[in-house]
């Protein structure tokens, strides 16, 4: 079982992950309402991702024997400046999000948990993988600028993202 303490701070993170699924689906929203098929299709990837995020911490406080808590999830922004301030909201966000996860890990370092540090070092992997990833996607629509053919390009490679359950 875990401690109250690492229990709340799981649900809380738990909520944070469904709100990054919500912001990812509103991303993917604008650009299909921009007609950026491609894009539409790996925001909607992402938030496919977090929300199985998400599953792994609810089955994770279900497993030790405490109670999911669900929580009100925030509206996230809806309007955007661009395809690149959406990347640039992404990454910022994904800086957050691994802020988060290692917080929780120093939480469990201090709760004396093991089990919770070595659950959460798949997560702190995967936060680095999403900062690249965001990081190298803003760069190249930062790259294609104005161009419209750049952006198509780059609209029909983000097309081919397809989800990955997490195992």
């Amino acid at each position: 079982m875990l401690t109250n303490k690492m229990a709340d701070a799981l649900n809380v993170q738990l909520n944070k992950e469904m709100y990054s699924g919500y912001l990812y689906m509103a991303m993917s929203a604008e650009c299909a309402a921009l007609d950026l098929k491609g894009f539409a299709n790996w925001f909607m990837v992402q938030y496919q991702e977090e929300m199985a995020h998400a599953m792994k911490f609810y089955d994770y406080v279900l497993e030790h024997g405490n109670k999911v808590r669900l929580m009100a999830i925030d509206q996230p922004q809806i309007d955007f400046d661009s395809s690149l301030d959406m990347f640039e909201k992404t990454l910022a966000h994904e800086k957050f999000v691994t802020g988060l996860i290692h917080e929780l890990v120093e939480l469990a370092k201090s709760e004396n948990d093991k089990a919770t540090e070595s659950f959460l070092q798949w997560f702190v992997k995967e936060q680095v993988e999403e900062e690249e990833t965001a990081g190298s996607i803003q760069e190249k629509v930062r790259s294609a600028g104005d161009s419209r053919d750049d952006l198509i390009n780059l609209d029909n490679e983000l097309a081919g993202r397809e989800f990955h359950p997490p195992k």
